[in-house]
């Protein structure tokens, strides 16, 4: 599972997650991406789900880029425990996706196997996406 090697602080305030993203919302590696239409958060374990689908669809042809990571904690108390005694520890690590954010990349394949590769992983995930393509300039090489 994707997690930091190391952290500031172990506990993070919940936060709130509001507006559309303005950075990582271009296909820049590959020359397919899936996009998120919604705001949520992706647990970690959801991510390696997605890798793992788009890789084995592909059958080693072309290459897949994690474009998220997970560097929310996410803490939880036992159950049936009492009010008070403090915080619960961390239990899973979150990436924070914003409307746009492009979570995944492939390139290498024929869009057909990008499509279906990105579709398999976009059933991993909590929230509704697209595939998008990369933006091509005219006369850039």
């Amino acid at each position: 599972m994707l997690m930091p090697k190391r952290v500031k602080f172990r506990k993070f305030q919940r936060g709130r997650l509001r507006g559309d993203a303005h950075r990582g919302n271009r296909v820049e590696f590959g020359d397919y991406g899936l996009q998120s239409l919604q705001l949520g958060w992706i647990k970690s374990r959801c991510i390696e789900a997605g890798r793992v689908a788009a890789t084995r669809m592909l059958g080693g042809e072309g290459r897949v880029w994690i474009r998220i990571f997970p560097h929310k904690s996410i803490t939880s108390r036992p159950a049936e425990t009492r009010m008070g005694k403090g915080k619960g520890e961390p239990a899973f690590w979150v990436a924070e996706v914003k409307p746009g954010t492009i979570l995944f990349e492939v390139g290498g394949v024929a869009e057909a196997a990008a499509k279906e590769a990105l579709a398999r992983t976009a059933a991993k995930l909590p929230i509704k996406c697209r595939m998008v393509a990369r933006k091509r300039i005219a006369g850039a090489l």
